[in-house]
This record gives C-alpha cells, sequence and structure tokens, in this order.
C-alpha cells in the first residue's frame, strides 16, 4: 500500500533558503511541497488556504514572526520552526516541545526533524499545535514538555519540586527523586510563565515549588534555606530572605 504522502508549505522570506529547502525535500519520499510563502502575512494566508499538514516556517519575516503566524491561523498544521538566531525562539521551542531547525542545516538534521514529525502525524497532529498555542500564550503555564529519547513526555507543574539553573540549562527536579530533566532556556524567562503563587524565585540558581516546601529555616550561621519535604535543603538569598522571612521557624 502506498503511503500517503505528507504535504508540505515552505515559508522563508530568503528565496535561497526556500530553494534549498526544497532541494532537501524533495529527497523525501513521502513529503510533497504544495507551496512557499515570503513573508508572514503570505504563510498565514497559504496555510488557511492549502491546509498543509506540515509547515517549515521560519522565525523571523516581514509582516509576521513565525510565532505570530502561529497565533493567526485556523488551520492546525505540524510545525518545525527554521532560524538563525537560537536565542530567540528556544524558549517557545522548549516549552511548546517542537523541533526547531538552526540555519545553516543540511539533509541529516533535516530528516531527524522529518522522522520526530511522522512521529506525530495523525491523533497527535491537534495536541502538538496545541501545546505550541500554550506555550506561545500569555498564561500560567500547566505542564511542560520534555523529549525522552524519540518520545515527548508531559511533565505536570505540580509534580515537579523544583527548577535548577545548570549553566545553559535548567535542570527541573521531580518530586521523588526521578533524574532530573533538562530544559534550554534562562531561568528568569520561564519564572515568567509559571504561577507566581506557586513558583518562587529563593536564589538566582533556585526556583521552588511551594507545595513541596516543607519548610524555611534559619541555619546556625544565620543563613537562611528552604526544606524540601525530600529532605533537600537549598539556600535562600539575602534579598529573597527579607521577603520570606516570616515564613522561617
Amino acid at each position: 500500500m502506498t503511503e500517503a504522502k505528507v504535504r508540505t508549505l515552505i515559508a522563508d522570506d530568503e528565496p535561497l533558503a526556500r530553494a534549498g529547502l526544497r532541494r532537501l525535500l524533495g529527497a523525501v519520499e513521502w513529503i510533497e511541497c504544495v507551496g512557499e510563502a515570503a513573508h508572514g502575512l503570505a504563510a498565514a494566508e497559504a496555510i488557511d488556504t492549502l491546509t498543509p499538514d506540515l509547515v517549515l516556517l521560519d522565525v523571523q519575516m516581514p509582516g509576521l514572526s513565525g510565532t505570530d503566524v502561529l497565533r493567526r491561523i485556523r488551520h492546525r498544521p505540524l510545525v518545525l520552526f527554521t532560524t538563525a538566531h537560537a536565542e530567540h525562539a528556544l524558549a517557545a521551542f522548549e516549552l511548546g516541545a517542537l523541533d526547531y531547525l538552526l540555519k545553516p542545516f543540511g539533509a541529516e538534521r533535516l530528516n531527524v526533524a522529518l522522522e520526530r514529525v511522522r512521529a506525530q502525524l495523525g491523533d497527535a497532529r491537534t495536541s502538538a499545535f496545541e501545546r505550541c498555542a500554550e506555550a506561545l500564550g500569555r498564561a500560567p503555564l500547566q505542564r511542560l514538555f520534555v523529549r525522552v529519547g524519540q518520545r515527548i513526555v508531559p511533565l505536570a507543574l505540580q509534580d515537579i519540586a523544583r527548577f535548577e539553573a545548570v549553566g545553559d540549562y535548567i535542570a527541573a527536579h521531580l518530586a521523588g527523586g526521578a533524574a532530573p530533566h533538562l530544559l534550554h532556556l534562562p531561568l528568569a524567562q520561564l519564572q515568567q510563565r509559571l504561577d507566581a503563587r506557586r513558583f518562587v524565585r529563593i536564589h538566582r540558581a533556585h526556583l521552588v515549588n511551594l507545595d513541596h516546601v516543607a519548610a524555611f529555616r534559619r541555619e546556625p550561621g544565620g543563613q537562611l534555606s528552604a526544606e524540601l519535604k525530600d529532605g533537600t535543603l537549598l539556600p535562600v538569598s539575602r534579598a529573597r530572605a527579607r521577603e520570606l522571612r516570616d515564613l522561617a521557624h
């Protein structure tokens, strides 16, 4: 039985980039290019008119950015972002569990991303779009999505005891001691999307879920610490200690 082709739209304002994508996609048997767009407004119109299964969408385009295009369209395709500037889009990619292609990229990197797309076709398509909508929205996030091998795994924020800045990553520590998951975005940027009534920044490197804090306590040397229910002790900075002093015992 012949596999149905995945109808694909290319949206990029650079003619050479579009030509390169056409060439790379032409070598993928199960992909059919159904159109191109050279700016954001054209991309939004083409997505709703052509209803592609997949869009390779540049983050930075004239008229509308790639993320603005997603906010505007009615049709819900799978999306692979392309960008020359990872820092402009990594937060949305991580929070929405969408793949991205960092320019310049070749056939090998594209094929890895396309196989991930292939795995999400079918019933997962709507949930993938909704993940993106949640990530790009303004309301506090209720869950994160992390990639474990070839799977995308949802993490309920209520199950995350703390976030820790580790170099260029964030380690999301689950209650119960499971191995942490790494996220590729700044801690301050993640904090902006969390419910401030639940998640509190106690230190430049630590953001805790108050539901998993057993107590704030004063150490013998005067340092305030946060004691988590699993026994983890985390330092509280002086600035945050002043705000939390009424909670210390």
